[in-house]
Order: C-alpha cells, then structure tokens, then sequence
C-alpha cells in the first residue's frame, strides 16, 4: 500500500479523509471528485454499507435499476449487496462524500486498484489508456466487491 491519501479512479479523484484503519474498523469517510459524465461502474459489495452525501453539482445514482438525480444535500444509502452505479450528470466536476462502515472493502478497493495521486491533489491526470478490468476485477472480489462490469 502507497503512503498517499489520494487516488485517481474512473475519473474519480478519492481522497480517504478518515479511513476505516484511523476509526477502529468501525467507518471510513472518502471525499470525491468526478469528472463530468465520469462515476463508477455498476457494483455491489458484501463488506461495506455505503451512503453518499453530494457536496456540489448533480449525480445520477441507478440502484436496483431506479434512477435517481440528487444535486448538493442530496443523500443516497445503498445497504449491503444491492447492485448500484453513480455518474456526474452535470458540466462541472461533482463533489461528494463516501461514507462506508465498516469501510475496510473500499479503503482497500480503492488504495489498490486506484492510481496514487500526491495526497490532497485536486487536478485530474492524463488518461492512462484502457484499465485492466480482470486485473480489477479479481482485486475488488478480494475486497468485497463486485464489479458488474
């Protein structure tokens, strides 16, 4: 494991603000950036419950099929194993928080597959070209997570 708090993942920028390590195992707190009509693939994870609370812009988020637009003060709770995806939907970067518990999945998840950045980078790298979506397949099944990509 890198020692930044910052990673870079489908044109997300993830920054663990409190990872579930510095809370006892109990919760992780992740702030995220996302690039206009970036977000995350359809998922689901058997470790963590997640709730994401919208900071600024507008997200779509698609859980169970149910299509939802929350835009700041938007909250969105997706209880374990049910399948779910989020994009900015809007022209500017979207902001959130990404509330786990216990957490330890996704600090995992996204410390291992994500693209170190230097801790706190706000700036949006160059593409790298196509992910290796078995690579990350295997390694998020390892964390909890499914990518139903």
């Amino acid at each position: 494991m890198t020692s930044t708090d910052t990673f870079h993942l489908f044109g997300n920028i993830l920054r663990l603000r409190s990872s579930s390590q510095a809370n006892g195992g109990k919760l992780s707190i992740v702030e995220c950036r996302t690039k206009p009509g970036a977000g995350a693939p359809p998922n689901s994870h058997t470790t963590d419950d997640e709730c994401f609370y919208v900071t600024s812009g507008i997200y779509e988020f698609v859980m169970d099929g149910k299509t939802e637009v929350h835009g700041v003060g938007g909250l969105v709770k997706v209880p374990n194993g049910r399948p779910h995806h989020f994009t900015n939907v809007g022209q500017q970067d979207a902001t959130m928080l990404i509330i786990t518990w216990p957490g330890t999945g996704h600090d995992a998840f996204f410390s291992q597959v994500g693209d170190p950045l230097p801790n706190g980078s706000s700036t949006f790298p160059e593409p790298k070209g196509p992910p290796d979506v078995p690579a990350m397949k295997a390694i998020a099944k390892s964390c909890g997570i499914e990518l139903l990509i």
